[in-house]
């Protein structure tokens, strides 16, 4: 078969380091009856050896190209999903199984839709009557540096809006790091692995999350610039400090806990 040319487009950069793969696996640690998922399937690296543990494999894939590779292998286990993981509703896997079981979902992502992928998977937890999600766990292979700020602590420089996000919903752990020439071809950036598992019963819940999300927003709006500048149009100094907050500390000092109770004070100044 000839060799795929890979395309800027798409962010195509593929996994090739068989120890980087086996280690991979060991953590995801995919049992034969889980319901799985991994986006951007590429050229299979990750794909078959996973699917050697499993029943079925479910790819999402935007590359028709890459898809065609994929379809020639008539792989009887693996169900391939033609479309932008952005625009995929992944509720609709859980739903085809009679016991519903919650998803698993493993990607190399491309760095340019990470963060919104993310975010598109968490989405329908921001439904703050739904705190139990359909899935289970997630395995991405990410950016270092994003990785990084998604499981940073507070008064850590990479600790942020996305920091505080994604913890607020998933349990977040940095597994390993992977360097450029694990790839083909090797990405410009260093990659790491990322470990996310929606919190079963989540340790504090806003009263209205898209109200913590626009108060998270506004926090880090300016980072050099402190809570009471950067909030004083929707709480004052006497406010925060009514919850035992600075308000003469930066967004990056706070932990999740006190962003949520920021944005269930802001929440019931508005009812």
């Amino acid at each position: 078969m000839q060799k795929y040319k890979t395309k800027k487009r798409f962010g195509q950069h593929f996994l090739h380091d068989h120890h980087v793969i086996q280690k991979l696996i060991y953590e995801i640690n995919p049992l034969p009856s889980d319901l799985m998922v991994e986006i951007g399937p590429g050229l299979g690296a990750l794909t078959f050896p996973i699917l050697d543990k499993l029943d079925k494999l479910h790819v999402v894939e935007i590359d028709r190209d890459v898809i065609k590779r994929l379809e020639q292998k008539n792989h009887p286990k693996l169900s391939i999903h033609s479309v932008d993981a952005l625009d995929y509703d992944f509720s609709t896997l859980t739903k085809t199984t009679e016991d519903d079981k919650p998803l698993r979902v493993v990607g190399n992502l491309p760095y340019n839709i990470s963060t919104p992928l993310i975010f598109h998977l968490l989405e329908p937890l921001s439904n703050t009557n739904k705190q139990q999600s359909s899935v289970k766990d997630m395995h991405f292979m990410l950016q270092n540096e994003v990785v990084e700020r998604i499981t940073a602590k507070p008064g850590n420089k990479s600790f942020g809006r996305l920091s505080v996000m994604v913890q607020y919903y998933c349990e977040t752990e940095y597994l390993f790091f992977v360097g450029p020439e694990s790839f083909d071809p090797p990405p410009k950036v260093d990659s790491a692995i990322l470990r996310l598992t929606p919190w079963k019963e989540r340790p504090y819940k806003a009263t209205d999350d898209k109200q913590l999300s626009t108060l998270v927003a506004q926090a880090f709006s300016m980072r050099r610039k402190t809570l009471r500048n950067n909030l004083k149009k929707t709480i004052s100094a006497e406010q925060i400090e009514s919850l035992g907050i600075d308000p003469s500390h930066r967004a990056e000092t706070l932990s999740v806990e006190d962003f949520v109770k920021l944005s269930n004070l802001v929440s019931n100044l508005s009812t």
